[in-house]
């Protein structure tokens, strides 16, 4: 790996664990009253919990796409929203944020690993670089609801 590819890799990194721009996922939940996690605003289609799960399962299937050519994503979009609006129990709830963290960890070891720009071959075109680009953008924009909603709710700083 040349240095131009690990300045690539570190600047990946720091953006797929919350940027300089964005939030991290831990900060944008950290203080969550509990009782919040499934409520949901006028007009708005999900809950906090909902948003979570969303981004765990979705975050999971693009690191499963990314190291196993076998992986077969759920049925969008059905498969990667949750219906629930809260989780069963704080055991769900921590199991989803410890998923998002350790699947994190994994790509961004992955990408420590792989060639970025190498075409998967089990892919039409896509390489660790754009699942990576691809993994910050869809989190932060969820992050983002997370704050929207937390605000609405009066639970932001």
């Amino acid at each position: 790996m040349d240095n131009h590819d690990k300045i690539i890799i570190a600047e990946l990194t720091k953006l797929l664990l919350g940027g300089t721009a964005h939030i991290s996922l831990q900060d944008a939940l950290r203080d969550l009253k509990p009782e919040l996690r499934g409520e949901k605003a006028a007009h708005m289609p999900y809950s906090i919990w909902q948003l979570v799960e969303h981004i765990r399962i979705a975050q999971w299937d693009m690191l499963q796409f990314s190291k196993d050519a076998e992986h077969k994503s759920p049925k969008w979009p059905d498969d990667y929203w949750p219906k629930e609006n809260a989780p069963a129990n704080e055991s769900l709830w921590a199991g989803a944020i410890t998923q998002i963290n350790s699947d994190l960890d994994e790509f961004i070891e992955l990408m420590e690993h792989s060639n970025l720009y190498e075409k998967l071959p089990h892919g039409d075109g896509q390489n660790i670089l754009r699942e990576a680009l691809q993994m910050a953008d869809h989190n932060a924009y969820h992050i983002g609801e997370i704050v929207a909603l937390r605000r609405f709710f009066g639970d932001w700083k």
